[in-house]
C-alpha cells in the first residue's frame, strides 16, 4: 500500500512538473477556466434579478447548492482525471491501453497517476469562492453533526461522479468509441443537481431518486442544512444518504471496471 502511494505521488510529481513548465500558459489557462465557470453562476445571478426565488429558493440557497457541486466535480475532475471517458477512449482506440497491461504495476494506479490535470483547479477555486459566500450569506443553525456531514457531502459526491467517470471509460472496452449518453450523468448531471430538484418534472425526479439516486448527493443534504422542508416527502434519513450513494456508486464502478478488464480485447492497432 505505501509503495503504491509512493508511485502515485511520483507520477503526480511528474504530471504538474510537466504542466508547471510554461507558468504564464497555466496561469492565463486557469484564469480563464475560472472566468469561465464564473460566467455561468453570474448569469444565474442576473435571473435572481429578475425573480426573486427559483421554486421557493432564495440566490444564496442555490449558491449553497452550486458551489458544491463545482468543488466537488473539479476536485473528481482532477483526480480523475485518467478516467475521463474521452480520453481513456483514444487510450483503447490507439491500443496504447495495451502498454498498461503489460507493465507490472497496478492498472488503476496507472491510469490515476496517467493525467492530474491543473487547470481544473480553476473549477474548484470558483466553486470555494460562490460556496464561501452562500455560507456568509445564509445563517446556518450549525451543530457538530452539520460541521462532520458537510465535508462527508463533499467526499460523497467526489465519488459518484468518480464512479461515473469509471463507468464511462469501462464501457469504451465495448464501444471503442466514448458514448455521448455518459456525459448526460456527468457533466449533465453536475448541472442538474446543482438547482434544487422539485423544480424538475416528475419522471426525471423519480429517474434520479430511483435509478440513479443523484439527488440524495446534494438536495437533500442541503434541505438538512438550510432547514427546510421537504416538498417530496421522503423519509428524514434521505438526508443522510449522500455517503451511501456516493461511495457505493464508485464502489461498484470498480467492480465494473474490473469485469471490463477481463473481458479487454485489444483493437490491434
Amino acid at each position: 500500500m505505501l509503495s503504491a502511494l509512493t508511485l502515485y505521488r511520483r507520477l503526480i510529481k511528474i504530471q504538474i512538473q510537466s504542466q508547471l513548465e510554461y507558468r504564464a500558459s497555466f496561469l492565463f489557462d486557469l484564469a480563464a477556466s475560472i472566468f469561465y465557470f464564473s460566467f455561468w453562476f453570474l448569469s444565474i445571478a442576473l435571473i435572481f434579478q429578475k425573480f426573486d426565488n427559483l421554486g421557493g429558493w432564495t440566490l444564496p440557497e442555490v449558491a449553497f447548492l452550486y458551489g458544491m457541486v463545482e468543488m466537488s466535480f473539479g476536485t473528481m475532475d482532477l483526480i480523475f482525471s485518467g478516467f475521463d471517458p474521452q480520453s481513456f477512449g483514444q487510450q483503447v482506440r490507439l491500443g496504447t491501453f495495451d502498454q498498461i497491461l503489460l507493465r507490472p504495476v497496478n492498472i488503476s494506479l496507472q491510469i490515476f497517476g496517467s493525467q492530474f490535470t491543473l487547470r481544473r483547479l480553476g473549477r474548484i477555486i470558483q466553486g470555494i469562492v460562490i460556496f464561501g459566500m452562500a455560507l456568509t450569506w445564509l445563517d446556518i443553525d450549525w451543530s457538530l453533526v452539520k460541521v462532520i456531514y458537510l465535508p462527508i457531502i463533499f467526499l460523497s459526491l467526489v465519488c459518484f461522479f468518480g464512479g461515473l467517470f469509471i463507468i464511462g471509460s469501462t464501457l469504451t472496452f465495448w464501444t471503442i468509441q466514448p458514448i455521448e449518453v455518459v456525459n448526460i450523468f456527468t457533466y449533465g448531471g453536475s448541472e442538474m443537481i446543482s438547482y434544487p430538484m422539485h423544480i424538475y418534472q416528475r419522471w426525471m425526479r423519480q429517474f434520479f431518486t430511483y435509478i440513479i439516486p443523484a439527488i440524495f448527493l446534494n438536495y437533500y443534504p442541503a434541505l438538512y442544512f438550510l432547514n427546510k422542508t421537504d416538498p417530496l416527502n421522503l423519509p428524514p434519513i434521505a438526508a443522510f444518504l449522500s455517503p451511501v450513494v456516493g461511495i457505493g456508486t464508485l464502489f461498484l464502478a470498480f467492480q465494473f471496471w474490473k469485469i471490463g478488464i477481463r473481458h479487454y480485447q485489444s483493437t490491434g492497432t
